[in-house]
Formats: C-alpha cells, sequence, structure tokens
C-alpha cells in the first residue's frame, strides 16, 4: 500500500495525520508513506522525527476577512495545485488522505486531477472550511467526533471513526512511571507533576497566567502550600514563547530570590508526550482534538482552556466531552486569571482521588484504530 499523507501547521492537523501512517505500517509492513507539508511549517519537525519523508508545495491560507493577503494566498494554492500534482504522479499513491488545514486543499484537487481516491479525517467536533469545501468529493470522510456529521451536508460518504493518537492506551499502560521520569530528567520530583501544555504552538495568555499565579503566591505567601508542597510544573512553551518566558522566569527568580527549578521546567516541545502523560497527574491544555484525544487515552484529567478564537467555538464542545465524564473542568479564557487557575489547580489536586479518570476510556478511543484502518481498506477495495 502506497499512501500520501496532506498536513501541515498545527500538531492537531500533523499527529493524527502521523497516527493513521502508524496504523496501516503496524498492519501493512510493506507500506510506503508520503507526507507533504510546508516548507516552513512544524510538519518537518513531526513527520522527520517519526520517521517519514516528506516533500514540500507552495500553498496559501485564506484570512476570513478583506485582505490583499489573500490574492497571494490563492495564487500559491493555484500554483501549489501543480505542485502537488508533480509528487504524487512521482509517487504513484493508491490513496491520499488529509487531514484537515489548508493544505489539503491543493493537494486534494490534484489528486482528483489524477483520479487517485482521497480520504478526510476531521478531528474536531466542528468540521473546519477546508474539510467542508472538500468532503463531498472524498471517497470517505471520517470523523472524530459523532455530532461533526450534523455539520457537513455530504452524509453518505461520512463514518464516525474516533481520533486515534501516536499512542495507544497500551502504550501508556506499560511505559514504568520511574523510567519516564529518568528520561524526562524529573526522577527528583517529589511531587505532583502539573502538565501545563497548549499544543504546538503554546499559549502566550496561559504561559503568562501561570507565571503570574507562581510570582504571585510565592511572594504573596513564602510558605503556600500548593506550590510548595503539593505540586510541580512543566511548562510547554511552543518556540515562539520559550525565550519571552525564560526571560521572565529570569525576572521572577530575581525579584523573589527564589530558586525556582523546585517549581517549574520550562520545554519549548515535547516529542515523548507518552512519557509526559505518564508522569503527569494534571494537565492544564487547550482543547484541541488531538489533545482531548491524548487525554482520553492516558486517563488523565485536565483544566481546560479553550481557544476562545477557534472557529465555531469547536474547541469549548471538544472540552465538554472531557467535563461531561467529570475528568475535566473548563476555564474560559475571559476568567483565566491567577486566582482562578489556582483555585482550579488546588481544588483538582486535593481531589485526585474522587476523580474517576477510568471513566475517560469511552469506548471510541479503544475503537477508532480498528475503525479507520477498516475505513481505508473499504475505499482501496472499491
Amino acid at each position: 500500500m502506497k499512501v500520501v499523507f496532506a498536513c501541515a501547521g498545527t500538531g492537531g492537523h500533523i499527529n493524527p495525520a502521523i497516527a493513521i501512517a502508524n496504523i496501516i505500517k503496524s498492519k501493512e509492513k510493506n507500506s510506503k508513506f508520503l507526507f507533504i507539508g510546508t516548507k516552513d511549517g512544524l510538519e518537518n519537525k513531526l513527520v522527520k522525527n517519526a520517521g517519514y519523508e516528506i516533500k514540500h508545495i507552495r500553498t496559501g491560507k485564506i484570512i476570513r476577512s478583506l485582505t490583499l493577503k489573500n490574492f497571494t494566498a490563492i495564487k500559491n494554492t493555484y500554483s501549489g495545485i501543480g505542485d502537488a500534482k508533480k509528487i504524487l504522479a512521482s509517487f504513484k499513491p493508491d490513496l491520499v488522505i488529509g487531514t484537515g488545514g489548508y493544505i489539503c486543499g491543493p493537494v486534494m484537487l490534484a489528486a482528483k486531477k489524477l483520479n487517485i481516491p482521497y480520504m478526510l479525517h476531521e478531528s474536531n467536533a466542528f468540521p473546519g472550511v477546508t474539510v467542508k469545501l472538500l468532503a463531498k468529493n472524498a471517497a470517505c470522510v471520517m470523523l472524530g467526533f459523532e455530532d461533526a456529521k450534523e455539520r457537513l451536508n455530504s452524509k453518505s460518504n461520512v463514518v464516525f471513526t474516533g481520533t486515534t493518537a501516536k499512542f495507544n492506551r497500551k502504550d501508556i499502560d506499560k511505559l514504568n512511571i520511574d523510567e519516564c521520569k529518568k528520561d524526562l530528567k524529573l526522577e527528583n520530583v517529589k511531587k505532583h507533576i502539573v502538565l501545563v501544555t497548549c499544543g504546538s504552538q503554546g499559549a502566550k495568555r496561559v504561559n503568562e497566567v501561570l507565571l503570574e499565579m507562581i510570582e504571585r503566591y510565592l511572594s504573596k505567601n513564602k510558605k503556600d502550600k500548593l506550590l510548595n508542597e503539593k505540586v510541580f510544573f512543566i511548562l510547554v512553551t511552543g518556540d515562539k514563547n520559550y525565550d519571552d518566558i525564560s526571560k521572565k522566569l529570569q525576572e521572577i527568580k530575581e525579584k523573589l530570590n527564589i530558586d525556582l527549578s523546585k517549581y517549574i521546567k520550562t520545554e519549548k516541545f515535547v516529542f515523548d508526550m507518552d512519557k509526559m502523560y505518564k508522569v503527569s497527574d494534571l494537565c492544564v491544555t487547550r482543547a484541541g482534538a488531538m489533545t482531548i484525544t491524548e487525554l482520553l487515552i492516558s486517563s488523565k484529567p485536565a483544566i481546560l482552556i479553550p481557544l476562545p478564537t477557534a472557529a465555531e467555538n469547536h474547541q469549548y464542545y471538544n472540552a465538554k466531552v472531557l467535563e461531561d465524564i467529570g475528568a475535566g473542568k473548563i476555564i474560559e479564557q475571559k476568567n483565566l486569571n491567577a486566582e482562578s487557575l489556582y483555585e482550579s489547580i488546588n481544588e483538582m489536586i486535593d481531589n485526585l482521588k474522587d476523580i474517576n479518570v477510568q471513566k475517560s476510556r469511552i469506548d471510541m478511543i479503544e475503537k477508532s484504530e480498528k475503525n479507520i484502518y477498516e475505513c481505508i481498506i473499504n475505499v482501496l477495495k472499491k
């Protein structure tokens, strides 16, 4: 089996593609894969780290407002169709799979022109614009949330499969927590670990509120029980925020004359998220579909801060999946501040034993790999 994947931009688009490639690889040992992305996107780092080849095309993101930038984006998208046709004609795939994002447009249109079947996977509760536009001509549209079907005009080719991740429940269960701590250089941390991660791009507001909280409560009360006795933070900043956060932490350290390494560790990006989830007791995250899936797989309770600018407010609806089963608490960004974050973390840490995280291992996660593989095989049989 030869498969091309189109993904770019954020981990929420890239990681599902890698996960699907891993599913196929586990079933079809002799399969060949090629990823198509942008020249400078995060997909290059993630795809190469996963051991797959990636090629680039020109493309552009259409902005939902009147702007001259859209003319350049449209021009690049048309150029990208030509780029994609050359790549597909050379690789000769049996199937093309897109996992959302603007790069899917030129790649799927190129596949259509070459009579190569294409499939889409939409992880979010609210399908993106690109998926909506491409769904009609897709051989199959796989959905991460069943409710998303109501939001697509095309219905006959839509299948609820669930979303998969780069690791599964068995991978998490077989990990040894002490070995993971050692690998992540956390073996000396004896407190509850709170993982703060807001996707591949990070989140400036969440990062800033966390630092404000640490500074305020350490300054206000050097004997603060939550920070001194209960929790240790791992803050995954995202590449673009790392330097600013490091500078701010240094300022707090000098101002309070405190060794902050006792309270927080920062990372630009974490590749071994399965290990990071294993050692964490609580997560503070956005609510992208992939994040929700990973939390469900790893059975980790979370404080969820939906991205307020997400299309159709889809992250809020993603977050409700966890909140409704008692494994998550939503703080909308408009209500996010040092006090609300502190109180929520303190409350959830104190009640970890009462949070039935096993409920989060819902059927759709267990069945998603099987469902996705079956959809792919069915398309290839047609």
